[in-house]
């Protein structure tokens, strides 16, 4: 398949992946990923061509220069030496023990393919790390430990990874050699990513004071940052691209705030891209994954020394062993906090450092490292053991992602479902920055923490009584119109917070009272026809929409097929003979008038005849939602409005005006909300942060619609 078609269907496999991920909550989307991607590759045998150098830049090196660019470089400061020593000498620990016990379970496997699949075993996804850590409610200490070390341990895995697959292509190794090659690589890798970051944010400052401050260009030199650092790095220097770009990203992170001042609109710009790009490459190279196992496993069994049952007992086996080292090693830590802080009220025992060796979930940086494994030696063989080393990688891919999923239900009071760099979103994003001031920072007042939802649903009320504020009679169709608007939002919101049997009982109350309505109305259109206010043709129409909302009520109300049936028989039974009214009359502006008739009268009562069946003695009007009775009177004054506005010249123009100025007073109804909630102690600083950003982009919008109508 030509390389254009393939990245179409990989893309379109991710987003496939995700759709399906939102009705599975409980699978990791990379497990779906791989499913895909195995599922493609076994029905139509479809296999994507890999090159070392071209798979090492397109992935690693943006996954990693992100990942700097996200780096909490206060809790960085403050646990320095325990993160540097998970990020490297547990790295280097897994790769030799790992690497040796691996070698003792496949003898058959020679020793620096051993270290190099332990080696690119050893990086953990730093989203599922934090996943996990906030699930479990791991002490802060240990859970800023695993977060943190696992955004740097790519770059020391990879290094030790590097070594013991050039150890294996080309025969030869040499401690001494080794040691100066990794510290020329590591100290020029970062020296190339400080001195060439530092020269793109200059070039990026004079060209902004020359007045080249286009969002899109500036957005484009952005993304291209950690290509150009990479291939620099590897191609002239001949040091660590993969230290370079997390340097520069680190770089990056410490002038952000800088950025920010200067230029918001490439801020958001920036971020959204960068999502999209992360989101794209994570997803790619799980399917990838699940794309390239048939082969690995077809490969190990035409190999004739292991079966598919050994293979994925070395693949178990090999987690086994992961998990086992980094646990020992979490202990270790833990028992050397007591030590060094008795006063410390954080005591975990065993349990939490098994907790930590679970959270030790690989992701797509092993995947992409391990599919860059060369083919063939300097000798002109086939790479030893290549098929088996993808196999296990795979496995245990495969296997830790399974396990987290498995276990953390039955260790977590948190029914969260397990999120991977895969899955990961703004929130999720912002979770694994740890420079956020949190809950940790402040301690939480004795008061109700509210969802992102429920808080999103309360500031749009608050808009509502705002714009109910500045309602007068000529702008009540523009405030109707927002009112509206916001009105199916919080209901979308409510759907997603309340119990079912709450919005279940808010949707009974909604389908009697349109009931009663729709009786007001019917009452009203015949009376019209009788007193000969409108004509035939604009009575069957009317009838017919009447008809079919009752048609839709029983559908929502029964859930059964024949409300379903019954409902597309009576629509179409009358689209056939209401057209042929409409096309053979020859005074359309009279049924227009007749039909803004229509809609003033029979909208008058259903409200009236919501009032009398709600002042009626033997009905209880408590027992009926209030949103469900002003939604339903805001919809029939809306269109009373939109009738009134219809025979009125130049309305449109003042319309939306109207709506601008009232969208304007909302927002800041909104963002007073917001503070509210936050000095409350609703929420929490990165959910007010979110909702600001919410209401950003609602500016954002408006600012363009208030644009444009200035232009005209």
């Amino acid at each position: 398949m030509p390389i254009v078609e393939a990245v179409i269907l990989l893309i379109v496999l991710v987003l496939f992946s995700n759709i399906i991920s939102h009705y599975l909550t409980f699978i990791p989307v990379s497990l779906i990923q791989i499913a895909l991607g195995l599922m493609v590759a076994l029905v139509w045998q479809f296999e994507v061509p890999l090159e070392t150098d071209w798979f090492l830049l397109l992935f690693i090196a943006p996954l990693l220069y992100n990942d700097g660019r996200r780096f909490p470089k206060r809790e960085l400061w403050r646990l320095r030496g325990p993160i540097f020593g998970n990020a490297i000498w547990l790295v280097f620990l897994t790769t030799l023990l790992g690497g040796f016990l691996i070698y003792e379970l496949i003898p058959k496997m020679p020793l620096t393919v051993a270290f190099a699949l332990a080696a690119i075993l050893s990086p953990t996804d730093p989203v599922a790390v934090q996943s996990i850590s906030k699930q479990v409610k791991l002490p802060a200490s240990l859970m800023h430990l695993v977060s943190g070390e696992s955004l740097i341990n790519d770059a020391s895995g990879l290094i030790a990874f590097k070594y013991a697959i050039a150890a294996t292509v080309t025969g030869a190794f040499s401690v001494g050699t080794a040691v100066g090659d990794f510290v020329y690589i590591s100290i020029v890798g970062f020296l190339s990513g400080l001195i060439f970051m530092t020269a793109i944010q200059l070039l990026m400052d004079i060209l902004r004071r020359q007045g080249i401050d286009d969002v899109i260009f500036n957005t484009v030199l952005q993304i291209a940052t950690p290509f150009v650092i990479y291939l620099v790095t590897e191609e002239i220097t001949h040091a660590s691209g993969v230290i370079a770009v997390v340097t520069a990203g680190v770089l990056f992170h410490a002038r952000e705030s800088r950025i920010v001042e200067d230029s918001p609109e490439l801020k958001l710009v920036t971020e959204k891209v960068w999502d999209i790009i992360i989101y794209s490459l994570n997803g790619i190279v799980f399917v990838i994954l699940g794309i390239e196992l048939p082969v690995a496993t077809s490969q190990v069994i035409k190999g004739g020394q292991f079966n598919t049952w050994q293979a994925l007992f070395f693949a178990f086996m090999a987690w086994v062993i992961l998990v086992a080292i980094r646990t020992l090693w979490t202990y270790g830590y833990i028992l050397f906090q007591r030590l060094t802080h008795k006063h410390s009220d954080e005591r975990p025992g065993f349990r939490t450092a098994i907790l930590s060796g679970l959270s030790g979930v690989r992701g797509a940086v092993t995947m992409a490292g391990v599919l860059s494994v060369p083919a063939v030696i300097a000798s002109g063989a086939g790479f030893p053991a290549r098929a088996l080393m993808l196999f296990v990688a795979s496995g245990v891919i495969i296997i830790s992602l399974i396990a987290a999923t498995i276990m953390l239900p039955l260790i977590s009071t948190d029914k969260q479902p397990l999120q991977t760099r895969a899955s990961a979103s703004d929130d999720i994003a912002n979770d694994i920055n740890l420079d956020d001031e949190d809950e940790e920072e402040f301690p939480e007042d004795p008061v109700r923490q509210i969802s992102e939802e429920e808080a999103r649903a309360y500031i749009m009320r608050l808009a509502i009584s705002k714009i109910e504020e500045l309602r007068r009679p000529n702008n009540q169709r523009a405030a109707y119109d927002l009112i509206l608007d916001y009105q199916f939002i919080i209901r979308r919101l409510e759907m997603s917070y309340r119990a079912d049997t709450v919005m279940q009982k808010v949707l009974d109350d909604e389908i009697k009272l349109r009931q009663v309505a729709i009786d007001g109305e019917r009452a009203t259109l015949k009376e019209l026809r009788q007193g000969e206010k409108i004509t035939q043709t604009s009575y069957v129409g009317a009838l017919r929409r009447i008809e079919n909302l009752e048609g839709r009520l029983t559908q929502v109300s029964g859930h059964t097929m024949p409300g379903v049936i019954n409902y597309w028989r009576r629509f179409f039974k009358h689209l056939w003979r209401d057209a042929a009214y409409w096309v053979h009359s020859e005074d359309t502006d009279r049924l227009h008038a007749e039909n803004n008739l229509i809609e003033r009268e029979t909208a008058k009562a259903a409200i009236k005849a919501l009032s009398e069946y709600l002042s009626r003695t033997d009905i209880d009007e408590t027992q009926f939602d209030n949103q469900a009775v002003y939604h339903l009177i805001v919809q029939y004054r809306n269109r009373i409005e939109r009738a009134k506005a219809a025979t009125l010249p130049h309305h449109n123009d003042d319309y939306q005006h109207q709506i601008n100025k009232l969208r304007v007073r909302a927002l800041g109804a909104e963002r007073t909300g917001i503070q509210s909630l936050l000095e409350a102690g609703n929420i929490t600083w990165t959910k007010a942060t979110h909702l600001r950003q919410y209401v950003n982009y609602a500016e954002n919008v408006l600012v363009m619609s208030l644009s444009d109508e200035e232009g005209e």
